[in-house]
């Protein structure tokens, strides 16, 4: 049994809540917390009632980036096999949508993990940015690459070079957050959001979530053949017949994801 101390997770009914719980350290990533987030994500996956993961961060703080003590003592071999880069892989490439909540600051690794998720909601006070250029690094966890596929290369550029912080409602405008709302309201909305996605069918946002994030890096042709051999199968699940079904009596849809 997985002891978690630097998070805390929460199975209620379809949603999986992940938070980060190192406020002492402003919810920088240890090594002992990135463990963890991993072995919670394993534990939700096999969750079959499990529907959506939500990431959110204990205190006034999202995620700062990394734990600058560890970066101090870290190697250039350490660096050149990095953890945090894999992990958010990982939750990038999740198979259940992943939804970030975001009160506070969310910097450098904070930033990525946002970047890392489905979806992303912020608070009207939520701060943003890639501060790593101050400490002679780069952004490494995603802020160079998939960033830049969500906001585009001048904006991350901008990010990078000045160092500078941005709020929820600029976030929003540059296409960075979904829904800004007020820090009241985070939680209500973010409840009410997931329970959207997980109303849909599971197996068919697996398949569409392949399609969207391989469509920049395969030729359009391989794409849509991608999307078509997705349907193919889609059309062969009980989901799809549940559906359309439903559909048709104007009633209700319930998925169980078969």
């Amino acid at each position: 049994m997985w002891k978690f101390i630097n998070v805390t997770h929460n199975h209620e009914e379809s949603l999986y809540w992940i938070e980060l719980n190192r406020p002492e350290a402003y919810n920088a990533f240890s090594d002992e917390m990135m463990d963890e987030i991993k072995a919670a994500l394993m534990e939700a996956e096999r969750k079959k009632d499990v529907r959506a993961v939500i990431f959110s961060g204990k205190g006034k703080v999202f995620a700062s980036g990394a734990d600058i003590k560890e970066l101090k003592e870290m190697s250039p071999l350490e660096a050149l096999f990095p953890r945090m880069q894999p992990l958010y892989e990982f939750i990038y490439q999740y198979p259940k949508p992943t939804i970030a909540a975001i009160d506070g600051y969310a910097l450098g690794g904070g930033m990525e993990l946002a970047a890392a998720c489905d979806l992303r909601i912020a608070t009207e006070r939520s701060k943003f940015g890639l501060p790593e250029s101050k400490l002679g690094v780069i952004p490494g966890a995603g802020g160079t690459q998939r960033l830049v596929k969500l906001i585009g290369e001048a904006k991350v550029k901008e990010l990078v070079y000045l160092g500078d912080m941005i709020n929820g409602a600029e976030a929003k405008h540059i296409g960075f957050i979904n829904f800004v709302v007020g820090e009241a309201e985070l939680i209500d909305r973010v409840v009410e959001i997931a329970q959207k996605v997980t109303e849909k069918a599971p197996m068919a946002l697996r398949f569409a979530k392949q399609c969207i994030q391989r469509q920049a890096d395969i030729p359009q042709e391989v794409g849509m053949l991608l999307e078509n051999l997705s349907q193919a199968y889609l059309f062969s699940t009980k989901d799809k017949t549940e559906g359309v079904t439903a559909f048709i009596e104007k009633r209700k849809a319930i998925f169980n994801g078969e």
